[in-house]
Protein backbone atom coordinates (compact mmCIF):
# COMPACT_ATOMS: atom_id res chain seq x y z
CA UNK A 1 0.00 0.00 0.00
CA UNK A 2 1.67 3.37 -0.85
CA UNK A 3 0.65 5.08 2.29
CA UNK A 4 3.37 3.80 4.49
CA UNK A 5 2.95 6.72 7.45
CA UNK A 6 0.34 8.93 8.61
CA UNK A 7 -0.13 11.64 11.15
CA UNK A 8 -2.56 13.26 12.53
CA UNK A 9 -1.80 16.65 14.07
CA UNK A 10 -3.83 20.55 14.59
CA UNK A 11 -3.36 23.28 13.48
CA UNK A 12 -3.77 26.40 15.99
CA UNK A 13 -1.21 28.86 14.91
CA UNK A 14 -0.29 29.33 18.77
CA UNK A 15 1.49 25.87 18.27
CA UNK A 16 4.07 28.81 16.21
CA UNK A 17 6.38 29.95 19.67
CA UNK A 18 6.55 33.02 17.79
CA UNK A 19 2.97 33.59 17.50
CA UNK A 20 2.57 32.55 21.04
CA UNK A 21 5.01 34.17 22.51
CA UNK A 22 5.10 34.47 26.12
CA UNK A 23 2.51 31.80 26.54
CA UNK A 24 4.69 29.34 23.74
CA UNK A 25 4.97 26.30 26.77
CA UNK A 26 1.80 26.39 27.33
CA UNK A 27 1.98 24.06 24.29
CA UNK A 28 4.68 22.08 24.61
CA UNK A 29 3.13 18.98 25.31
CA UNK A 30 1.51 18.79 22.13
CA UNK A 31 4.45 20.69 19.98
CA UNK A 32 6.14 17.91 20.95
CA UNK A 33 3.66 14.87 20.29
CA UNK A 34 3.15 16.34 16.63
CA UNK A 35 7.32 16.77 16.08
CA UNK A 36 6.90 12.68 17.40
CA UNK A 37 3.98 11.76 14.70
CA UNK A 38 5.71 13.36 12.13
CA UNK A 39 9.37 12.16 12.75
CA UNK A 40 7.71 8.88 11.90
CA UNK A 41 7.02 10.17 8.41
CA UNK A 42 10.75 9.95 7.18
CA UNK A 43 10.26 6.29 6.22
CA UNK A 44 8.06 7.55 2.91
CA UNK A 45 9.53 8.70 -0.61
CA UNK A 46 7.35 12.19 -0.56
CA UNK A 47 5.14 13.76 2.12
CA UNK A 48 1.63 15.02 1.33
CA UNK A 49 -0.09 17.14 3.52
CA UNK A 50 -3.73 17.41 3.97
CA UNK A 51 -5.88 19.97 5.46
CA UNK A 52 -8.76 22.27 5.19
CA UNK A 53 -8.91 25.35 3.24
CA UNK A 54 -10.11 26.62 -0.17
CA UNK A 55 -9.79 23.91 -3.15
CA UNK A 56 -6.05 23.59 -3.91
CA UNK A 57 -2.85 21.34 -4.75
CA UNK A 58 0.42 23.39 -4.11
CA UNK A 59 4.16 21.82 -4.69
CA UNK A 60 6.87 22.34 -2.60
CA UNK A 61 7.65 25.83 -3.22
CA UNK A 62 3.98 26.96 -1.75
CA UNK A 63 4.71 29.56 0.78
CA UNK A 64 3.04 30.42 3.77
CA UNK A 65 3.24 33.27 6.35
CA UNK A 66 2.12 33.60 10.37
CA UNK A 67 1.75 37.58 9.76
CA UNK A 68 -1.99 37.65 10.10
CA UNK A 69 -1.29 35.94 13.52
CA UNK A 70 1.36 38.71 14.80
CA UNK A 71 4.42 36.67 13.57
CA UNK A 72 5.07 38.46 10.33
CA UNK A 73 8.88 37.24 10.43
CA UNK A 74 7.38 33.66 10.62
CA UNK A 75 7.02 32.09 7.12
CA UNK A 76 7.15 28.74 5.52
CA UNK A 77 7.89 27.51 2.02
CA UNK A 78 10.40 30.13 -0.79
CA UNK A 79 7.32 31.12 -2.92
CA UNK A 80 4.39 33.33 -2.27
CA UNK A 81 2.19 32.92 0.79
CA UNK A 82 -1.05 30.89 -0.59
CA UNK A 83 -1.34 27.81 1.63
CA UNK A 84 -4.17 28.23 3.95
CA UNK A 85 -3.47 27.96 7.79
CA UNK A 86 -3.89 24.13 8.15
CA UNK A 87 -0.84 23.63 5.92
CA UNK A 88 1.16 26.60 6.64
CA UNK A 89 1.01 24.99 10.28
CA UNK A 90 1.53 21.87 8.68
CA UNK A 91 4.72 23.44 6.80
CA UNK A 92 6.14 24.93 9.87
CA UNK A 93 5.81 21.36 12.11
CA UNK A 94 7.52 19.10 8.68
CA UNK A 95 9.76 21.76 8.91
CA UNK A 96 11.22 20.90 12.40
CA UNK A 97 11.71 16.89 11.91
CA UNK A 98 13.65 14.13 10.31
CA UNK A 99 11.07 14.50 7.49
CA UNK A 100 11.73 18.01 5.93
CA UNK A 101 14.20 16.48 4.06
CA UNK A 102 11.78 14.55 1.37
CA UNK A 103 9.70 15.91 -1.20
CA UNK A 104 6.14 17.74 -0.15
CA UNK A 105 3.08 18.57 -1.67
CA UNK A 106 0.08 20.20 -0.33
CA UNK A 107 -3.52 19.72 -0.76
CA UNK A 108 -6.71 21.66 0.49
CA UNK A 109 -10.09 20.12 1.30
CA UNK A 110 -13.14 22.09 1.48
CA UNK A 111 -14.73 22.04 5.11
CA UNK A 112 -18.02 21.48 3.08
CA UNK A 113 -16.63 18.87 0.86
CA UNK A 114 -18.91 15.50 0.87
CA UNK A 115 -17.90 12.66 3.17
CA UNK A 116 -17.82 10.41 -0.28
CA UNK A 117 -15.80 12.67 -2.06
CA UNK A 118 -13.16 12.89 1.16
CA UNK A 119 -12.49 9.16 0.83
CA UNK A 120 -12.17 9.28 -2.82
CA UNK A 121 -9.62 11.68 -2.55
CA UNK A 122 -8.11 9.61 0.34
CA UNK A 123 -7.97 6.35 -2.51
CA UNK A 124 -6.74 8.59 -5.28
CA UNK A 125 -3.85 9.39 -2.86
CA UNK A 126 -3.54 5.70 -2.35
CA UNK A 127 -2.91 4.57 -5.38
CA UNK A 128 0.49 6.90 -6.08
CA UNK A 129 2.81 4.55 -7.10
CA UNK A 130 5.56 6.50 -4.69
CA UNK A 131 5.67 5.59 -0.83
CA UNK A 132 3.57 7.89 0.54
CA UNK A 133 3.67 9.37 4.32
CA UNK A 134 0.57 11.41 4.92
CA UNK A 135 0.24 14.33 7.06
CA UNK A 136 -3.17 15.41 8.11
CA UNK A 137 -4.35 18.72 9.78
CA UNK A 138 -7.02 18.95 11.45
CA UNK A 139 -9.03 20.24 14.62
CA UNK A 140 -11.52 19.16 16.31
CA UNK A 141 -14.62 20.88 17.84
CA UNK A 142 -13.99 24.88 18.78
CA UNK A 143 -16.78 24.43 21.07
CA UNK A 144 -16.05 22.45 24.42
CA UNK A 145 -16.00 25.10 26.85
CA UNK A 146 -17.09 28.36 27.69
CA UNK A 147 -13.88 30.27 27.00
CA UNK A 148 -13.68 28.66 23.32
CA UNK A 149 -13.83 30.45 20.38
CA UNK A 150 -17.72 29.64 19.71
CA UNK A 151 -19.91 28.95 23.03
CA UNK A 152 -20.17 25.25 24.72
CA UNK A 153 -22.22 22.84 22.62
CA UNK A 154 -23.35 19.25 24.76
CA UNK A 155 -22.31 17.43 21.73
CA UNK A 156 -18.79 18.14 21.40
CA UNK A 157 -16.44 16.09 23.88
CA UNK A 158 -18.37 13.36 22.51
CA UNK A 159 -17.52 14.33 19.01
CA UNK A 160 -14.18 14.37 19.82
CA UNK A 161 -13.62 11.28 22.23
CA UNK A 162 -15.48 9.46 18.84
CA UNK A 163 -12.91 10.61 16.45
CA UNK A 164 -9.95 10.03 18.94
CA UNK A 165 -11.33 6.54 19.80
CA UNK A 166 -12.04 5.79 15.94
CA UNK A 167 -7.89 7.10 15.54
CA UNK A 168 -6.73 5.00 18.63
CA UNK A 169 -8.10 1.53 16.47
CA UNK A 170 -8.00 2.58 13.19
CA UNK A 171 -11.27 2.49 12.29
CA UNK A 172 -12.39 3.74 9.33
CA UNK A 173 -15.47 3.19 9.44
CA UNK A 174 -16.02 5.50 11.77
CA UNK A 175 -14.16 8.17 10.55
CA UNK A 176 -15.97 7.50 7.27
CA UNK A 177 -19.29 7.64 9.24
CA UNK A 178 -18.29 11.31 10.60
CA UNK A 179 -21.79 13.61 9.76
CA UNK A 180 -20.26 16.78 8.01
CA UNK A 181 -23.48 18.57 9.37
CA UNK A 182 -22.44 17.56 13.09
CA UNK A 183 -18.66 18.99 12.36
CA UNK A 184 -19.79 22.24 11.08
CA UNK A 185 -22.13 22.78 13.34
CA UNK A 186 -19.67 21.97 16.26
CA UNK A 187 -16.52 24.27 14.33
CA UNK A 188 -14.61 20.60 13.76
CA UNK A 189 -12.43 21.29 11.14
CA UNK A 190 -11.28 17.93 10.54
CA UNK A 191 -13.96 16.28 9.83
CA UNK A 192 -13.23 16.70 5.99
CA UNK A 193 -9.22 16.08 6.04
CA UNK A 194 -9.57 12.88 8.91
CA UNK A 195 -12.10 11.43 5.88
CA UNK A 196 -9.73 12.09 3.40
CA UNK A 197 -7.25 9.84 6.12
CA UNK A 198 -10.02 6.95 6.28
CA UNK A 199 -10.21 6.85 2.27
CA UNK A 200 -6.41 6.54 1.99
CA UNK A 201 -5.77 4.23 4.38
CA UNK A 202 -8.33 1.85 3.30
CA UNK A 203 -8.25 -1.63 5.28
CA UNK A 204 -5.06 -0.71 6.71
CA UNK A 205 -2.63 -2.98 8.50
CA UNK A 206 -0.46 0.01 9.61
CA UNK A 207 -0.62 0.23 13.58
CA UNK A 208 -2.33 3.31 15.13
CA UNK A 209 -2.10 5.16 18.35
CA UNK A 210 -3.12 8.97 19.80
CA UNK A 211 -0.32 10.32 21.67
CA UNK A 212 -2.45 13.81 22.54
CA UNK A 213 -5.51 14.44 23.63
CA UNK A 214 -6.74 17.61 25.28
CA UNK A 215 -8.72 20.54 24.30
CA UNK A 216 -6.66 23.81 25.91
CA UNK A 217 -8.07 26.44 24.88
CA UNK A 218 -11.75 24.92 24.29
CA UNK A 219 -10.58 23.34 20.66
CA UNK A 220 -10.55 19.81 20.92
CA UNK A 221 -6.77 19.08 19.86
CA UNK A 222 -5.53 15.08 18.74
CA UNK A 223 -2.73 13.74 17.22
CA UNK A 224 -2.59 10.59 16.32
CA UNK A 225 0.45 7.88 14.27
CA UNK A 226 -0.03 4.93 11.77
CA UNK A 227 3.33 3.26 11.51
Amino acid sequence: MPVVAAAVCPHPPLIVPEVASGAASELDDLRAACLAAIDALATASSILVVGSGSTGAYDATAGGSFGAYGAPGVRVGAGPAVLPLSLAVGAWLLDQTKAARLPRTYRAVPSDTAPADCVALGQEIAESNERVGLLVMGDGSARRSEHSPVHLHPRAELFDTTVADALRRGDVAVLKALDPELATELQAAGRAPWQVLAGALGATTLSSGVTYEAAPYGVGYLVASFT
